[in-house]
């Protein structure tokens, strides 16, 4: 950014309270636009990754570095973790080409909703603007009565959908230790459980789980290995974030595989921006099964740094997850879980943040379908 030349250095520091800044495009007419309100034009942005006012230069990255040390010994946003290299691993270039029998040209979609749910109408917009009937479902449990009854809701709406989705949030406050395990109980139910294998094996329907829902498919088994099924010590999981706390931040994900139906409108390579806010994220298993799950082609995502390499370090992979993993899915590609909140984006969010951040995820699940 360019400062404008102003009077006297202290009026960069008055109080400003209840004042905008706004970024507007050049080419506006910027005085009708708002007229007769009163405003000041501060500066101009620019290609320089420096704050410029007059003659002195303060680069970025200094300034966000003096701006994050205040506070972390307090609140840390680095992991303690020594910082290795994630080892390069061939993308996967084999797509499930399987297509469901029946075509629709609205799939349905259940966004299911859970004591702590935040983002199911962002996920229920996303689904809508590229066409699909998307539903919402209230899971109830303020009493025993409401909870059977929502069972059985539950499982009629499975059966009435092709596509499920568990969306983001806190399910029942992030329980101890961990989160989606409440998610995880409902789905185990038998009416429910069935429901959902009917939807993957008999209808070739699609899950999806992002963030918290991501946790509730890892505890049920769905990803990465297809069916609701018991969780070993050798499982993989997703746990606390390496710095201990909760992260939130851009990230840049890499699409490692091209399996899954839900990028089937991209390539292995690609990179998005995607938002990423969570304090559990961390994915971990046993070091012979991340290298049967990139094998297989289950590995959908990865974080990378700026030049697009996968990476351990805090800044690019929150969470410190194992291998950069950012996301896995079924055997067949199926049923994905990540944890970036590719929902959140808007033609209108985070437009200053350079990069991609079109991933095309809910476009990809409704074409499945067509």
């Amino acid at each position: 950014f360019r400062f404008q030349p102003i009077s006297s250095l202290s009026t960069l520091f008055l109080p400003q309270y209840g004042s905008f800044l706004l970024e507007i495009d050049n080419t506006l007419d910027i005085p009708s636009l708002f007229a007769p309100i009163s405003y000041q034009i501060l500066g101009h942005t620019q290609e320089s990754q420096n704050i410029t006012l007059d003659s002195f230069e303060l680069p970025i990255e200094e300034a966000l570095g003096a701006w994050e040390s205040v506070f972390e010994p307090l609140f840390p946003t680095h992991s303690k973790q020594t910082v290795e290299e994630v080892p390069p691993v061939p993308y996967y270039t084999s797509p499930n080409t399987r297509r469901p029998l029946q075509k629709y040209a609205k799939p349905r979609a259940l966004v299911t909703i859970f004591p702590g749910s935040n983002c199911e109408y962002e996920t229920q917009a996303a689904f809508q603007k590229f066409g699909a009937i998307a539903n919402t479902f209230v899971f109830r449990n303020l009493t025993p009565s409401h909870i059977h009854q929502s069972l059985e809701e539950l499982a009629l709406q499975i059966q009435q959908s092709q596509i499920v989705v568990i969306p983001g949030g806190f399910s029942a406050g992030d329980e101890p230790d961990g989160s989606g395990k409440f998610i995880a109980a409902v789905f185990r139910n038998p009416n429910v459980s069935q429901a959902v294998m009917e939807l993957l094996n008999k209808r070739d329907g699609l899950m999806l789980g992002i963030c918290n829902g991501f946790q509730a498919l890892i505890k049920l088994g769905l990803v990465p290995y297809g069916e609701i099924r018991d969780i070993h010590e050798d499982s993989p999981t997703l746990t606390f974030n390496g710095a201990g706390r909760y992260v939130s931040r851009m990230v840049r994900t890499r699409i490692q595989s091209s399996l899954s139906p839900w990028f089937i409108h991209h390539q292995p390579g690609q990179i998005h921006i995607i938002p990423s806010a969570h304090g559990e994220g961390r994915f971990i298993a046993p070091p012979q099964i991340i290298t049967s799950l990139f094998a297989a082609g289950q590995v959908a995502t990865q974080y990378v740094d700026p030049q697009g390499n996968p990476t351990m370090h805090p800044s690019y992979n929150p969470n410190a997850s194992m291998n950069a993993i950012e996301g896995i899915t079924s055997p067949d590609g199926r049923v994905l879980g990540k944890m970036g909140h590719t929902e959140r984006i808007t033609p209108y969010v985070a437009k200053n943040v350079p990069g991609d951040k079109d991933q095309k995820l809910f476009k990809s699940g409704i074409d499945y379908f067509s």
